[in-house]
């Protein structure tokens, strides 16, 4: 019996630490296709950004704190963005439900999409740190469509709205 679980222990350990990690982007990559739902329920795809820069920012979960100041530091900064031609884009496994009241409470103006399934996290290549919560990363999207800055080491979920601002080279 004592074998039994050492086997199926050391199978467990093996496929954890040797599991086919997912694909990571780099810059120079085309940002991927997705179709997912805005915090409105309303689909919302790759395809209507289409010639337009994008900010599109992974985050653990609404209504936390660094999650809060991240997505508040977007709203501070959504206008200049705007005025530049950028959309911004928040991603989450957070369903449409929390998407609504995180976007209502803190007004937030920009799209958050509800991937709850995580197929469009797999396909930027976002994980979990420490397999728990998903990685806070963000990707800048040239207009077209190439990805050409991403912040996912030791992100200040404040600071970085700036470095994003500079990477577009917007002027604040």
């Amino acid at each position: 019996m004592i074998k039994i679980v050492a086997v199926v222990f050391l199978a467990a350990l093996s496929f954890w630490f040797f599991k086919p990690k997912a694909k990571h982007l780099k810059v120079g990559d085309a940002m991927p296709s997705f179709s997912l739902k805005n915090q409105e329920g309303k689909i919302i795809k790759s395809t209507d950004f289409s010639g337009k820069s994008l900010v599109v920012y992974f985050y653990p979960k609404d209504d936390t704190p660094g999650c809060t100041k991240e997505a508040c530091s977007f709203r501070d900064y959504y206008d200049l963005f705007q005025e530049n031609g950028v959309s911004v884009i928040g991603i989450s496994a957070d369903d449409v439900t929390s998407h609504k009241a995180f976007a209502t409470k803190y007004h937030l103006p920009f799209v958050l999409l509800a991937d709850p399934s995580r197929a469009v996290h797999k396909k930027f290549g976002v994980g979990k740190e420490l397999g728990i919560m998903t990685s806070r990363i963000t990707f800048i999207v040239n207009e077209k469509g190439r990805i050409i800055k991403i912040f996912k080491d030791n992100i200040n979920a404040k600071k970085h709205v700036t470095e994003a601002l500079d990477a577009l080279k917007i002027k604040k």
